[in-house]
């Protein structure tokens, strides 16, 4: 087999390959089984019919078709092994010759990953935030904890942003009842924010008893998004009561005794989650900064199938949420073209970073042990709330523990990134990422994120 490649352009190329006719003997001896399998000729048994009379009958043209169905896709992984081209799309093939017993030719266009070098990445300077504990941090957790086990106590007063009531809904078009459009003893917190809009307005300075209709625009079922008249009828109106800041508080939250030794805890517990920050910022930035020193073309395809994945993953979520579109967009404080130019701004960006760390995976030869694998399958079954074997035979049931194992070893080539850096923090203050990892995980060399158990910060109001 012979392989020319022609560059069309710095993320596209065309590879022309040659094949002798004899490489096709494998695959011409399965094509004619099969064909023997799907043709019904009197005096043959199924898948006993001879080559010669599957010619006579069918034609020479039908076996070679289905040979190189069969043979292409594995001529075409091996010119690009050959050729070490690296696709990023799926090719466009085209058979151009075809000299029986002789010669299969055939083009391949493909997008592939562009040409590039990666510059040394040692020392670049990042700056991130301190890990200094101060008296706001931890007066923030002890309030997020309070918040966390306050009580409800009926108020006789007018309802206020704040305060939780329980109220009827309905909703009438044109006087027109909406079955659907009904709910009973709903719990909500006036301010929230409701994606019914219209809703914290009308609540503030109802009492219990009071009802008010106001028109909005419906955000789900058949009637999303046309106009209506919600009926509201508040049953009660209850007001958030915070515990006080005593040690008999300390022991409804935590295990502890006495609040100093809970706040002792949060602020033990601030400080990792800070130093954790620190190294999570040093990499991200530190491959930032290396982004930033090349220019890499992006392959269209691959750049748009980046694209295509946001906005899916989109629709599945409004999908999920039972909102309209434009009720959900409300919700997360966002318009279609604002969320649409974030996603072509983000999928340039981990297009690019792939790029990159897959060349640094492959320079640096880094590789997935079979422990870092089973790892990464039980912390994402954590995350995910599955069983750690039951997301395992999914991954090697849909042939997505190559994808699993490029994101660890892009993860490792991160993490080499930002150790490489010369990290300081805002007060200007040298940061030792190395001494993190000793802190975090004092018994356990510091080689990575999550051995030094760094990863996304934990929950610092979780002290329970």
């Amino acid at each position: 087999m012979k392989t020319a490649v022609e560059e069309l352009s710095p993320t596209r190329v065309k590879l022309t390959v040659e094949v002798p006719f004899k490489e096709l003997e494998p695959s011409l001896q399965a094509a004619y089984k099969k064909v023997a399998q799907q043709v019904r000729v009197p005096g043959f048994r199924p898948g006993k019919v001879p080559a010669r009379i599957i010619e006579q009958r069918f034609g020479r043209a039908v076996v070679l078709e289905e040979t190189l169905n069969d043979a292409l896709p594995k001529l075409y992984g091996q010119a690009v092994d050959e050729t070490e081209v690296f696709p990023v799309s799926q090719p466009e093939i085209e058979v151009t010759k075809i000299e029986d017993g002789e010669q299969v030719e055939f083009t391949a266009e493909v997008d592939i990953r562009p040409a590039f070098d990666v510059p040394d990445y040692q020392g670049a300077e990042v700056v991130v935030d301190p890990a200094e504990v101060t008296d706001e941090d931890i007066a923030a957790q002890i309030e997020a904890l309070r918040q966390r086990f306050a009580t409800l106590a009926g108020v006789e007063r007018p309802a206020q942003n704040g305060d939780y009531v329980v109220m009827d809904l309905r909703a009438e078009i044109d006087g027109r009842n909406l079955d659907e459009q009904q709910a009973a003893d709903v719990s909500y917190e006036v301010g929230a924010g409701s994606v019914l809009e219209g809703l914290d307005d009308a609540l503030e300075g109802m009492t219990a008893g009071d009802e008010k209709t106001f028109r909005t625009t419906l955000v789900g079922g058949e009637n999303a998004g046309e106009e209506a008249d919600v009926i509201i009828n508040v049953k009660s109106v209850k007001e958030k009561v915070l515990p006080e800041l005593d040690d008999e508080f300390a022991q409804l939250a935590s295990e502890f005794d006495t609040l100093d030794e809970l706040k002792d805890s949060i602020r033990q517990q601030v400080r990792r989650n800070k130093l954790v920050d620190q190294v999570v910022q040093s990499r991200e930035k530190a491959l930032d900064a290396l982004l930033d020193r090349i220019d890499i073309p992006l392959p269209e395809s691959a750049l748009q199938a980046e694209i295509d994945a946001r906005k899916h993953n989109l629709e599945h979520q409004v999908a999920e949420s039972g909102l309209s579109r434009e009720a959900y967009l409300r919700l997360q404080q966002t318009t279609e073209e604002e969320l649409f130019a974030e996603y072509e701004a983000t999928s340039a960006k981990a297009l690019k970073s792939g790029f990159v760390l897959d060349k640094i995976v492959n320079a640096e030869e880094i590789g997935v042990s079979e422990q870092e694998l089973t790892d990464f399958v039980v912390r994402r079954a954590m995350q995910m709330n599955v069983a750690p074997n039951t997301l395992a035979q999914h991954l090697a049931d849909n042939n997505q523990l190559p994808l699993a194992m490029m994101e660890i070893v892009r993860e490792k080539a991160k993490t080499l990134v930002g150790d490489a850096a010369k990290v300081t923090d805002t007060a200007g203050n040298d940061v030792d990422v190395k001494a993190i990892y000793a802190e975090l995980n004092p018994e356990q060399e510091a080689v990575g994120v999550e051995e030094a158990g760094v990863g996304e910060p934990a929950d610092e109001a979780e002290q329970s």
